[in-house]
């Protein structure tokens, strides 16, 4: 039996290809993930989050961004493509960059049964590495639950979560509440 080689690249390769790809792939050490499309709830709750974002930073030097701005998780060897990803002060790119961010204070990504072990294991293990890392916030689409996770005083990573549309987020290093029924806005359950 045949065994196949996985193509592995540079970071620099993968920058390169994605500059003239037609859909978005996330690099990890080596090897590059085509995204799958999203489905209508996973718009929904990614633009109604960062909407809420956004208005909550009027007036502060916050700001955040959904879908296309790539995090540098770690330098040469993972980037990711978060649903949510946000800045406060001035944006930091990596190197010789203006498309891939590395000083995001928040990061939130939306589940689903393809990316959930990924996002809640080893992606959220490399963007513990952030420096700026604060929050991190994990939605489901399926059904009202919203995992989020902050970064204490003495860097270990607290975990709370949601599970009626009554409850309120409150991200402790943004001082930003947010009512969970705004996040799910038009979301249809099936």
């Amino acid at each position: 039996m045949l065994k196949t080689e996985k193509k592995i690249c540079t970071s620099a390769e993968y920058f390169a290809l994605e500059e003239c790809a037609d859909c978005k792939s996330e690099y990890f050490q080596g090897e590059i993930f085509a995204m799958a499309g999203g489905t209508a709830n996973h718009n929904r709750i990614t633009l109604n989050f960062a909407n809420l974002l956004n208005t909550a930073f009027k007036g502060t030097s916050c700001e955040a961004f959904a879908i296309d701005m790539r995090v540098q998780a770690d330098k040469e060897k993972h980037y990711t493509y978060p649903d949510v990803a946000a800045v406060c002060g001035q944006i930091e790119f990596a190197e010789m960059r203006k498309d891939t961010i590395v000083n995001p204070i928040l990061i939130a990504e939306v589940l689903s049964d393809a990316t959930k072990d990924y996002d809640r294991g080893s992606k959220f293990t490399a963007y513990r590495n952030i420096k700026s890392l604060r929050d991190y916030v994990l939605t489901d689409q399926e059904v009202v639950h919203i995992e989020y996770f902050s970064k204490e005083n003495d860097g270990t990573w607290r975990l709370r979560e949601y599970f009626t549309p009554e409850d309120i987020l409150t991200l402790a290093w943004l001082q930003i509440s947010i009512p969970i029924r705004e996040i799910y806005e038009r979301v249809v359950f099936f």
